[in-house]
């Protein structure tokens, strides 16, 4: 298969307990979810920004991706994620980066599905969108991430209603989300009307990621909506940073094999456990633990 994948890579600083530690973020994390289930045939083609002062930290990863479409940049964007036991983790950016460039890419039908993570919420433009599913007969996959934050005058992301969200939505197959992401597409707690309004718009399964609680997929079925529910895996919790990520990828590469969304539900699941169980960024290897 040809999978592209659409995002930002970051340079993520990492506070907790009083501690920094600066680890590569963003698109990144995408990278190492489908590298763990990809075959030797495949192709995987990264559209990102990269650094030379920084890309010692992807070089690793990315190196087996096509990179043809990537564009160098003057500064990588940066993250300051303050993480929390007991609540949302709080974000502020640094070199917040313009919309990745998708000029180069004048076959879009080469690719058997597409993959964009709105890692800053800039990695593309609503238009950009419009533009890719004109030219794009697949399956595009969208993760919300952080297109649910505004930016404020002080570079920090807070929560808030996506503006033409609608758009969004009618321009694309799949959409993952958390809970909370969930909130700035439709201002309710009832989880089941909010999928309601997202399949309205066009979308075809809507991922909800919870967390310790596990995740769910809501779907349109002989024109009811329906969902299949998994558990959150019990481990022991010691990182949290990149899961949803990874969550997308592993989700969207096993849907696009198998076009299963519960086998992949379940897969996308439980890789989501070993995530936050392990420091993957130092031991990668542990994803492909998964089957």
């Amino acid at each position: 298969m040809k999978i592209l994948l659409i995002g930002h890579s970051i340079v993520d600083h990492i506070i907790e307990a009083g501690k920094e530690i600066i680890k590569p973020g963003g698109i990144f994390y995408s990278v190492l979810g489908i590298n763990s289930r990809k075959k030797n045939e495949d192709k995987i083609f990264l559209l990102t920004g990269w650094n030379k002062n920084s890309f010692r930290l992807f070089e690793k990863i990315f190196a087996g991706t096509e990179m043809i479409y990537s564009s160098a940049i003057e500064e990588m964007p940066e993250v300051y994620l303050k993480i929390y036991n007991d609540k949302e983790r709080d974000e502020n950016y640094k070199n917040l980066s313009s919309g990745l460039l998708i000029g180069k890419i004048k076959d879009w039908n080469q690719f058997d599905g597409i993959l964009i993570n709105m890692i800053t919420g800039f990695d593309i433009t609503l238009e950009q969108l419009k533009q890719i599913r004109k030219n794009y007969e697949g399956t595009i996959y969208l993760d919300l991430h952080t297109l649910s934050r505004g930016v404020d005058e002080n570079m920090k992301r807070e929560f808030r209603p996506v503006p033409e969200i609608e758009q969004w939505l009618a321009n694309i197959d799949i959409l993952q989300c958390n809970k909370n992401e969930l909130r700035t597409i439709v201002e309710n707690d009832d989880e089941k009307s909010s999928a309601q309004f997202v399949l309205s718009c066009g979308v075809k399964n809507l991922l909800i990621t919870k967390g310790a609680e596990g995740a769910v997929v809501y779907f349109k079925k002989e024109n009811e909506t329906q969902k299949f529910s998994v558990d959150g895996e019990k481990v022991n919790t010691v990182n949290t940073i990149g899961c949803g990520d990874i969550f997308g990828t592993v989700f969207f590469y096993s849907y696009l094999s198998r076009g299963n969304i519960f086998d992949s539900l379940k897969l996308a699941n439980h890789t989501a456990g070993i995530v936050v169980s392990n420091d993957i960024v130092k031991n990668p290897e542990v994803l492909k633990n998964a089957d």
